[in-house]
């Protein structure tokens, strides 16, 4: 028998083509079940609504709380997951997302709606999401199939929308909104058993064992000294406000239209199947392009995708169009925000520094769900907050084209004397 060492799927001598796929396959079915249910939201708006006699508001309020409870436990996650290993982390996910659907599901009070559907859900959703997965991919994967490999635990992300769209409507059709609540809380069960091949640290992958050793409070005050970094963090904010809008109110703005409520359905399953696309796009596209530009052309994109729809006559034919070119647009800024992180900063640090970076996505997101409510509660119309998104994309465009897309410069460390 043999006494050499046994290899591993992650041994330094394979080729850079060979990822680590098991790993990468378990993450991208959590992503598509943390990002599904919470992208069909918007079909439970107006059936809660009617039955429970709120406000819009009320609504987007709690859907604002979970945007930006998943924003602010993302950073709170991803350090975790960086410490005790991303399995558990996930394993929680389950626990507190399906909890929160629940809680939704019986809430007897605004109170309880905010709890359950706002504040654990947006914590399931952290513990669960993009930031957590895509570093347990950094670790394990070269840096020049790393953009790729995010591009595909997006997409991944992106088929959560595509099949919890049509399945979450089915569902409210078949059960009532609040049993496919009930349903929706069984399918997170699973999140634990697919924990199970994620269960490494920062320590553990490939690439973090050969990065420099540095605290979290260490990494932390040099990403905020690096105005590359901050330009990254503020630009990410565009993309948080774009998408929760739509995701939240798109199906009650088609309905205020007058446009049948049947392409509500089939325009949010457009974006999420283009978006499978895009997102697999981006990743290719990250790796052969400056991701900078890259980004500023996917918010300059939105911005004039967004001002065409408003201007030109809006049909269910235009819907179907504004479905198609958006999802190809969706979350394409996910790969290379978080390549870019990757590179600025390393893997073993990655999932608190990306999720500082998805934080003001999150603040983005807080922002476009309760402007989007209260300012159609406030006009009778969601113009305003439309024409606010097509500003801040030109503003995301202006500040992600200084970005250098380098290491940090660190000094080198002091040589023993004598």
């Amino acid at each position: 028998m043999s006494t050499a060492a046994p290899t591993t799927p992650v041994a330094p001598q394979a080729g850079p083509s060979a990822l680590p796929w098991l790993i990468i396959i378990a993450g991208s079915l959590v992503a598509l079940l943390t990002f599904g249910p919470r992208s069909a939201m918007g079909f439970f708006q107006l059936p809660m609504l009617a039955e429970k006699g709120w406000d819009r508001t009320t609504f987007g309020l709690a859907m604002a709380i979970q945007n930006l409870a998943w924003g602010f436990g993302q950073p709170l996650f991803g350090a975790l997951a960086d410490k005790y290993g991303t399995g558990r982390v996930i394993a929680l996910s389950g626990l507190m997302y399906a909890a929160g659907l629940i809680l939704m599901a019986f809430s007897p009070s605004v109170m309880w709606l905010h709890i359950g559907g706002g504040m654990l859900v947006g914590l399931g959703v952290a513990a669960g999401s993009f930031g957590i997965i895509l570093a347990a991919f950094a670790r394990n994967v070269a840096p020049e199939q790393r953009s790729l490999a995010f591009g595909i635990g997006t997409a991944a992300g992106s088929a959560g929308m595509f099949v919890f769209a049509p399945l979450g409507q089915g569902l409210i059709e078949t059960f009532g909104w609040s049993e496919a609540l009930l349903w929706m809380a069984a399918l997170m069960m699973l999140l634990p058993f697919l924990a199970i091949p994620l269960r490494g640290n920062a320590a553990s992958g490939r690439q973090s064992r050969d990065e420099v050793a540095q605290s979290a409070a260490a990494a932390l005050r040099e990403a905020v000294g690096h105005k590359s970094y901050l330009l990254l963090v503020s630009g990410f904010f565009v993309c948080g406000f774009q998408v929760a809008f739509i995701t939240a109110h798109f199906p009650a703005y088609l309905g205020d239209i007058g446009i049948d409520a049947s392409y509500a359905v089939i325009a949010l399953a457009l974006i999420g199947f283009f978006n499978i696309i895009g997102s697999l796009a981006s990743g290719f596209i990250g790796q052969r392009v400056s991701k900078p530009y890259f980004l500023a052309v996917i918010y300059l994109a939105r911005s004039a995708l967004v001002t065409a729809f408003l201007l030109l006559p809006q049909t269910g034919l235009s819907v179907t169009v504004f479905a198609i070119l958006m999802g190809l647009l969706w979350l394409s800024t996910v790969p290379p925000t978080n390549a870019l992180v990757a590179i600025m900063f390393g893997t073993r640090h990655l999932g608190m520094l990306g999720g500082l970076v998805f934080l003001n996505h999150q603040i983005g997101s807080f922002l476009g769900v309760w402007l989007g409510g209260y300012l159609y509660d406030r006009f009778g119309s969601y113009d305003p907050v439309w024409w606010l998104g097509v500003a801040l994309g030109l503003f995301a465009a202006l500040v992600h084209w200084p970005i250098r897309e380098a290491p940090i410069e660190r000094d080198a460390p002091a040589l023993p004397a004598g």
